[in-house]
């Protein structure tokens, strides 16, 4: 059985450093540029940052198989695990399916739901990777055996997620607090959450917020590095002066007190 495994993210690694390990081990690893003849009896994709032709997903006798961080067919896309952190979701899932020529829009192989709290990025995505890979695990025997039968996805109730981009992380102080602490928990490492002072960026890398309001002008900061916002204040915990290092919010009122009583913005 060769099996071909195709992935570019921190998400695809965790689930390949694992399946290295078991009978599954694929016989190839596709991270980047597709070679000239490729053959294999399963393609396993994982967060892969190229669209696979259909000639390509023909290519498997088993075909080709597809790990998704989310229930599908919600959050379909390149930007699930943001989406589902942005949201306040309760819930989230992996989900597998037989790819065809369409994004995330397969029939549906098998997939798992988890409950979640208060997420990161970083701390989501490691979850999802674990429950993909243990879902494969399961599956991988049936499914080659043929002893699975993948549904069709329901289309009316489909959501779709969006590419992010740097300036997706710019704070708008004339959101919520509410909004605001969970953009810096979805987008951090990237796009990353970011404000200015001064014309200096400064990125925001852990923050608390507190619905109780300090004064009436989003964006001012005041005691304790604690920013007004249009509902609500953001407590900067944790933050980074571009080129600088990351340091904690004590540190940087000690060296740059004059922050007080400015009003951060573009």
């Amino acid at each position: 059985m060769k099996i071909v495994f195709f992935g570019s993210s921190n998400f695809s690694n965790i689930i390949l450093k694992k399946f290295k390990k078991t009978e599954f081990a694929p016989s190839l690893v596709i991270t980047d540029k597709l070679p000239i003849r490729l053959e294999g009896d399963l393609f396993i994709v994982a967060s892969f940052g190229k669209i696979l032709s259909k000639k390509i997903i023909n290519i498997p006798k088993h075909g080709c198989l597809n790990v998704h961080p989310s229930l599908l067919p919600e959050y379909r896309g390149p930007s699930p695990i943001q989406q589902t952190i942005l949201n306040n979701d309760k819930k989230t899932g992996s989900t597998i399916i037989l790819m065809d020529e369409k994004i995330d829009h397969g029939k549906i192989i098998t997939q798992k739901e988890i409950k979640i709290g208060k997420e990161t990025f970083l701390s989501l995505e490691k979850k999802l990777a674990e429950l993909s890979f243990n879902l494969l695990i399961e599956i991988l025997p049936k499914w080659i055996e043929g002893k699975i039968n993948p549904n069709p996805q329901k289309e009316s109730e489909a959501t779709y997620t969006i590419l992010l981009k740097r300036n997706d992380g710019k704070i708008n102080w004339k959101e919520s607090s509410l909004k605001i602490e969970r953009k810096i928990r979805a987008f951090d490492p990237w796009p990353g959450t970011f404000t200015f002072w001064k014309n200096i960026r400064i990125k925001i890398l852990k923050g608390k917020e507190n619905k109780k309001n300090l004064s009436k002008i989003p964006g001012k900061v005041h005691k304790n590095l604690i920013v007004q916002c249009q509902k609500g204040t953001l407590k900067i915990e944790r933050l980074q002066i571009e080129g600088k290092k990351p340091t904690n919010s004590r540190d940087f009122l000690n060296g740059h007190p004059e922050i007080i009583g400015n009003v951060l913005g573009s």
